[in-house]
């Protein structure tokens, strides 16, 4: 078995072993809003719970040079995003929105994509997701280097959900109704394939 020591390889080689690695992530298409007033939408796979009481979630949102992506400035200085589940039917569509535009265009305006107002924050969503949530800001925190910060871990609170009413039965989300998609490495993603049941130890 290789043993690696990732101070001694390049932040590319730390990159490819964790994406390969950590797999499969889903994945979170975030629209945020400009100070200037321009809806942001861009996906994200450093994306999981953070907690269930209060409900919460992270997304690690890498800087780029240093440089803090429009996403996390937008939600910093709001505090109102949105997060929506990226599935088999949106996944394409939600895939142009990764182009790098500058702050005074929308990522939304490449698509097909359709914005739908919030319930409970300012920030649209898009109607195209059968899972969105929208969120407030709880925490952000800068990580890396103190001199030079690599990526702003964004904990988000869950203020509102909408969910689909064919993928929801008596509580539960239906798994294969919802088909989630979620990040490999490169350009691969994955669907949901056989679902097994373990039962937990008492």
């Amino acid at each position: 078995m290789l043993s690696i020591d990732p101070s001694k390889v390049t932040e590319r080689e730390n990159y490819k072993f964790l994406i390969g690695s950590i797999v499969p992530r889903p994945i979170a298409f975030v629209t945020s809003m400009s100070g200037a007033g321009i809806l942001n939408g861009a996906p994200f796979s450093y994306f999981n719970i953070v907690s269930s009481n209060p409900p919460m979630i992270s997304l690690a949102i890498q800087r780029a040079a240093g440089r803090q992506k429009d996403t996390a400035r937008n939600i910093i200085e709001l505090k109102e995003f949105v997060v929506h589940i990226v599935d088999e039917n949106n996944v394409e569509e939600i895939n142009k929105t990764a182009a790098s535009l500058p702050p005074n265009e929308s990522e939304i305006e490449l698509t097909n994509l359709t914005p739908v107002e919030s319930v409970k924050i300012t920030v649209p969503g898009v109607k195209e997701a059968k899972i969105r949530m929208e969120c407030t800001l709880e925490h952000s925190v800068e990580l890396g280097d103190q001199d030079a910060p690599g990526v702003d871990l964004i904990i988000g609170k869950v203020v509102q959900f909408h969910i689909e009413e064919d993928i929801y039965q008596k509580g539960r989300i239906d798994p294969m109704g919802l088909g989630a998609v979620s990040r490999l490495a490169g350009t691969n993603y994955a669907k949901i394939g056989e679902i097994f049941s373990i039962e937990r130890p008492k």
